[in-house]
């Protein structure tokens, strides 16, 4: 799954693109547009009001309007919109994309603004209308449209202060606004058509970060449930895989049986035999693992969990401890293990062994109503700017992380030393390959905190950040809790077992 991008991600190391403008290259794009339908039903919309105004306006009001030039513009939308309507037949209700879903909104911005130079520019109060399509376009286009959009409105309000026919009034009545008024209510459409702009940009641009996030989280899940159900799986192929297993043992004790003893068949016979039994060996641990496991497997002690959890980030540079702690001395909880809670907690350990120094902390503390998990590492602790933010998607402060250059080192040491043994005989030993460059650590985009959280939250717990515990002129570091109500976590029933409280 990936973000709908026109061009690649930059890579560490590409020459900036534009100069001083590289930026512009970098803005977020959204290429969805906005369905063909909408955009006609829109510009219905937008033709009855317009129709209506011009009504009311020579019939009630008597005012002295182009009356043809007006309903000339008027027409003109209602062509574009026949067309877009025979088209949306023919597409059967398609999507339309960014740059066709620009070249409406840019017709109607040239539409409304013909018909407001018609009926007195800046002066006329329903210029207002310019900022509809602007708002609309920074809420559904790339980035590069949606501006093209802001600038038309611009430029046509500019023209509009220059070029308009004088406000249509009453008979026997003109009215003749001074310049300082257009130009005060052309800066004031322009101000309307920048904040209202940015800010359509800004929600839509939060909206699809947390979409893109939550499918994330999503798809996160369902690999942890793939996996839980993987045991499942294994018993059922064990189940349908014994029957023609055996019958390869039976023909190959057969044909051991019937082959002479140093034979060359008798040899083969006894291999199959030797690896069907090995296979036999294999299926029995499967089929046995949901039966005799499955009560293990779906629930382990709290400090087991701890362990599973921290295991795979071990055998760095780092020193981790894992503690539990009860009140009174209580029997350590025996606490479901939960795929949410399994990875939302190897998120956190594994962005405190980023940051750590030399000692990561894991500790369990269970009372008589909560369990609470906390991680805590020796390192700078949360930046003041992001703390607030934190738990948010896309944000983050993660740097190259320390145990993946640790492993990355392991790597390229095992493979240098592969490839400095000598090869075969009559091969000639594999040059080394180029040392790679070590990639960032996983996350690095914002989203592992945001996940680990979304995860930890929909199994009952609350997540909280703060300072660490380091002493006085020692880092502080960062402290994640993650407090469950017991109910949630603990398996009910009499399977704990005793646990001496650790300090």
């Amino acid at each position: 799954m990936s973000l709908a991008e026109d061009h690649p991600s930059p890579q560490v190391g590409d020459p900036p693109e534009g100069g001083r403008f590289a930026g512009w290259r970098n803005l977020p794009r959204r290429s969805r547009g906005l369905s063909l339908r909408t955009l006609v039903i829109l510009r219905w919309m937008a033709i009855a009001g317009q129709s209506a105004t011009i009504l009311i306006a020579t019939a009630w009001f008597h005012f002295d309007l182009p009356l043809w030039g007006c309903l000339a513009a008027v027409a003109a939308s209602v062509a574009m919109n026949l067309n877009a309507t025979a088209r949306l037949r023919r597409t059967e209700g398609a999507t339309a994309d960014g740059a066709l879903t620009a070249a409406h909104l840019g017709f109607d911005i040239l539409q409304l603004s013909v018909l407001l130079a018609l009926t007195g520019g800046l002066q006329n109060p329903f210029c207002i209308l310019l900022v509809a399509p602007v708002t609309v376009a920074a809420a559904s286009l790339p980035a590069r449209q949606a501006v093209l959009m802001g600038l038309l409105v611009l430029a046509a309000t500019v023209a509009l202060f220059f070029f308009a026919l004088p406000l249509p009034w009453q008979s026997g009545t003109e009215i003749d606004l001074p310049p300082l008024y257009r130009f005060g209510a052309g800066l004031a459409l322009t101000t309307g058509v920048v904040f209202t702009s940015a800010y359509a940009w800004r929600v839509a641009a939060d909206a699809e970060k947390l979409e893109l996030a939550l499918a994330t989280t999503q798809d996160v899940l369902q690999r942890e449930q793939r996996m839980a159900a993987l045991g499942g799986l294994a018993a059922a192929a064990a189940h349908e895989l014994g029957t023609p297993l055996a019958t390869i043992q039976v023909v190959a004790r057969e044909l051991l049986r019937e082959s002479a003893r140093d034979g060359r068949a008798a040899e083969d016979a006894a291999l199959i035999l030797q690896q069907a039994e090995r296979c036999r060996d294999i299926l029995k641990r499967l089929s046995q693992q949901p039966d005799e496991g499955g009560i293990a497997f779906a629930e382990v002690g709290l400090k087991a969990l701890l362990e599973e959890v921290v295991e795979p980030h071990r055998g760095f540079d780092l020193d981790f401890e894992v503690s539990v702690r009860t009140a009174s001395g209580a029997p350590e909880p025996r606490v479901r293990r939960l795929p949410e809670v399994i990875h939302g907690l190897s998120t956190l350990v594994e962005n405190a062994a980023d940051f750590a120094n030399s000692q990561v902390r894991v500790r369990g503390l269970v009372d008589a109503g909560f369990i609470e998990i906390e991680v805590v590492d020796d390192g700078p602790g949360f930046p003041a700017d992001i703390l607030p933010r934190l738990g948010e998607p896309y944000v983050t402060s993660r740097p190259q992380g320390k145990a993946r250059r640790a492993l990355a080192a392991q790597i390229a040491a095992s493979v240098a030393a592969a490839a400095a043994a000598p090869g075969r005989k009559g091969r000639k030993a594999a040059p080394a390959p180029e040392p790679a460059a070590i990639a960032p650590s996983q996350g690095g985009m914002g989203l592992g905190f945001f996940i680990a959280r979304t995860l930890l939250e929909r199994t009952g717990g609350r997540v909280s950040v703060g300072a660490g515990d380091g002493g006085r002129g020692q880092p502080k570091g960062a402290r994640v809790a993650v407090r469950w109500p017991r109910p949630a976590l603990e398996v009910p029933g009499p399977t704990a077992t005793p646990l001496r409280t650790e300090p």
